[in-house]
């Protein structure tokens, strides 16, 4: 099969689509044959060299895929060869065929096309198992999203209006708010022009919001917690601005803050079942409900991933306000696909969640 190779750490030109051997798939996995995969920010950190894969796992980026399953282990009940799914991985999914453990694969969901869907999986279950699963946002809470106009940010605005919370979000131009405005946040704060903490104040009568979810990470921890009101979570899942910052931890103590962080890839497949388990109960009935939708920007092929990671870092994407990017593969239906039907997988870019479909 083909698959996309780090040749050795470095810029976008490193990716380059080899000949590579079969995964080996274990009785409790499931075989895909990708038809499409998303491009996220932990992609082209792989890529550099600063983020490699968990030990045992695929050499290979793409942390979640749409396709067609091939074959399936012994002990797998639910899949059959045919089943058209979704699926969060690990790794392995900018290649032609993907071994999965059974229990992080997922339907389509009702009215989603098979190659959007590759757009879902990593971004949902990132929302679903912090905020909601950890941090326990329900209907009637505030919450404030940064980087609102990503991918992350795109599906959580839905989710949480979707239930019924009041959502803040912040962004660094009239454009990006406008997309977050459309898909139903409540406040939008130009995080270049405004104080986010002064506005979240005035927007609560002082009190604060619930729940943050941060992808920035030192630069904003101070003013997070100014942010908050009594009780309030605080969770952080990046560090784009960087991993240090000076904070007064009193104001932890006096609003009885909680302060939460976790990754995804690294976590056990059984604590990913767990996850997605609750992914499909919770979140598929409001995307078949067609309350969620999968926002993607652009479409390229497998071939082209390196020009899909070129669009991620160049930011261009995020400027049209809420998208991803996203690979295909080469059973595309053109009569579906039109010119956008390529040869091979084909890498989706989404604007929503900073990530792109590969």
């Amino acid at each position: 099969m083909k698959a996309v190779v780090i040749t050795t750490p470095g810029g976008p030109e490193v990716l380059q689509l080899q000949e590579v051997e079969e995964p080996k798939v274990t009785d409790d996995d499931v075989l895909i044959r990708v038809e499409a995969t998303a491009l996220n920010r932990a992609d082209t950190l792989q890529r550099q060299g600063l983020y490699p894969p968990p030990k045992g796992e695929s050499q290979y980026p793409g942390l979640e895929c749409s396709g067609t399953i091939e074959s399936v282990g012994k002990n797998v009940s639910r899949w059959k060869p045919g089943d058209q799914v979704c699926a969060l991985i690990s790794g392995g999914g900018y290649a032609e065929k993907v071994a999965v453990p059974a229990g992080q694969v997922l339907p389509i969901p009702s009215g989603v096309s098979l190659r959007d869907a590759a757009s879902l999986p990593e971004v949902v279950c990132t929302v679903w198992s912090t905020v909601f699963m950890t941090s326990k946002l329900s209907s009637g809470e505030t919450f404030l999203i940064h980087g609102g106009s990503s991918g992350i940010g795109t599906f959580a605005i839905q989710i949480a209006k979707y239930l019924g919370i009041k959502v803040f979000v912040t962004a660094g131009s009239e454009e990006k708010l406008n997309a977050c405005k459309e898909l139903g946040a409540d406040v939008g704060i130009n995080y270049k022009t405004e104080d986010f903490v002064a506005r979240v104040k005035e927007e609560t009568g002082g009190k604060g919001v619930d729940v943050i979810l941060d992808n920035v990470g030192g630069p904003y921890f101070q003013k997070n917690l100014e942010s908050l009101g009594i009780g309030g979570r605080l969770f952080i899942i990046g560090f784009m601005g960087g991993v240090k910052g000076e904070a007064n931890l009193s104001l932890m103590l006096v609003k009885r803050l909680t302060v939460q962080a976790a990754g995804l890839r690294s976590r056990s497949i059984e604590n990913k079942a767990e996850i997605v388990s609750d992914v499909e109960k919770n979140v598929w009935p409001a995307i078949a409900q067609g309350k969620v939708k999968p926002v993607v920007y652009k479409y390229f092929p497998l071939s082209e991933a390196g020009e899909a990671h070129k669009l991620m870092e160049s930011s261009e994407h995020i400027g049209k306000g809420r998208a991803r990017v996203l690979m295909m593969g080469s059973n595309c239906d053109v009569s579906l696909l039109g010119d956008e039907c390529f040869e091979g997988i084909e890498l989706i870019v989404r604007v929503a969640s900073l990530s792109c479909v590969l």
